[in-house]
């Protein structure tokens, strides 16, 4: 030891302890601040894997709390993370009274809030979400594989189709549906027009998705009246989340075109179905719903007189009280994806959490969990939103399983990798087809962070 090292020993043994512990801790907040500052620099939350299936590493959402609180200001007294049931959920119809147009405000959202239940889709809110509502690494590899699939097949006009270039496509055309549903994949993990490594496929797909929105605000030209309005309310969910995200004010008359359109063309039974204003059923009603939730996000003006009507159509297909949902009135049998759906379409008009009808029907969905072998991609879309949005144990039980299968199942090699096959599915064999089935299977797989639950955030 040299002279200067038998110095600094001294100096360090002699040293009181209150100095050494100023020291050190010092030394501590300096190294965690470079940290936090290159961290926010590079936009990345770091998180911890604690645990592996049989696929993939499961992250670790200790941090992931305070990462949340972090990125959304949730100090901020507009915002609240609730532990206890909500009375208001995130973006629920606000319980005001109707202008005399029959019209109300969006929400109470202040305009620096608009779109925050979107926010989990940026780059250090996802990673943090998707640990602390168990996505895990190959969730994360799985959706991203499925963008690359969908970037493969955009065509040289910006739009997509359901018939091809690839295998397993669909029997009947439909690009409006086709390019809604890419672009709510690409949406759904974070990529715009303005950033996102896909920005040039979304600004393609907006170029021309816009181009076939008539003066009414309708999208869908085609031939097929049974695709007309769920194409439409696909598109109408797109719109509203493109301009809720990015409050680009090119997109904002455009979906509140699509909002004053979806009202004009109710049925009168309170829904929607395949022609505007005429008849209603819950498949195409649940699109409409989730249009006019994103709207909600939005802020754009929603028809609350619309949304009551809506409760009333659900009303008439609902057995048990509400706990299960039939296709029609007319029909006798509920079924596990009329349920789910109809579940849905409770939360975002207002069910709370701990409605004893809700948690009927969500023991039932758990009773019909994700079997390979017995395939409806539709109904495990719905089902995965309504338990996502529940949390808890029933998220816990269903999620399971079904970050397990789902990435398990997605082609690996040759030219349709990063997808899903339609083979075998209930619905994508009988027109939905390979992009229908990768689009629904790639929204579960973003479910983590596409939505924040609306039980745990809310506005006050």
């Amino acid at each position: 030891m040299d002279s200067r090292e038998e110095i600094r020993a001294a100096a360090i043994k002699a040293a009181p302890a209150w100095l050494v512990s100023l020291v050190f801790h010092t030394l501590l907040i300096i190294m965690f601040a470079l940290l936090y500052i290159g961290g926010e620099a590079a936009d990345i939350l770091t998180i911890k894997a604690t645990y592996a299936e049989s696929l993939g590493d499961q992250l670790e959402d200790d941090t992931a709390q305070a990462a949340i609180r972090n990125r959304l200001n949730i100090d901020d007294p507009a915002f609240a993370m609730a532990d206890e049931p909500v009375d208001d959920p995130l973006a629920a119809p606000p319980n005001i009274e109707p202008l005399l147009d029959g019209y109300s405000p969006a929400s109470t959202l202040q305009a620096r809030t608009i779109g925050i239940a979107l926010t989990g889709r940026e780059p250090g809110m996802k990673d943090a979400l998707l640990g602390k509502y168990g996505g895990n690494a190959t969730t994360k590899a799985a959706v991203q594989r499925a963008l690359e699939w969908l970037k493969r097949n955009q065509l040289r006009d910006g739009l997509w189709s359901l018939t091809g270039p690839y295998s397993g496509g669909a029997i009947d055309e439909n690009k409006t549906a086709a390019t809604a549903m890419a672009l709510l994949a690409f949406q759904g993990d974070g990529h715009t027009h303005k950033k996102g490594e896909y920005r040039e496929e979304v600004a393609r797909a907006w170029k021309a998705l816009l181009a076939l929105q008539d003066a009414d605000g309708n999208f869908y030209h085609g031939e097929h009246d049974s695709q007309r309005l769920y194409s439409q309310g696909q598109a109408m969910i797109a719109v509203c989340e493109i301009y809720g995200m990015t409050r680009d004010p090119a997109f904002r008359a455009p979906a509140q075109k699509t909002v004053d359109y979806a009202a004009r063309v109710q049925a009168e039974e309170g829904g929607w179905r395949y022609r505007p204003g005429f008849d209603s059923d819950t498949s195409v009603t649940g699109w409409f719903v989730m249009g006019f939730q994103s709207a909600l996000m939005a802020g754009l003006n929603v028809p609350q007189t619309t949304l009551q009507r809506v409760s009333k159509f659900l009303d008439s297909v609902a057995v048990m009280g509400g706990s299960y949902y039939k296709y029609q009135p007319i029909r006798r049998d509920f079924t596990p994806a009329m349920t789910a759906e109809g579940l849905l379409c409770r939360q975002y008009l207002g069910w709370r959490r701990n409605d004893p009808r809700l948690a009927e029907g969500v023991a039932y969905l758990l009773e019909n969990p994700i079997n390979w072998k017995d395939r409806d991609v539709y109904y495990w879309y719905y089902a995965t939103q309504v338990l996502h949005h529940v949390e808890g144990d029933a998220w816990d039980q269903w999620n399971r399983v079904m970050r397990q299968v789902i990435p398990e199942n997605q082609e690996s090699a040759g030219p349709e990798a990063g997808s899903w096959s339609p083979t075998g599915d209930f619905w994508s064999t009988r027109g939905g087809g390979r992009l229908y089935t990768t689009c629904l299977s790639t929204y579960m797989l973003e479910v983590y962070y596409r939505h924040l639950p609306i039980y745990s955030y809310r506005l006050e």
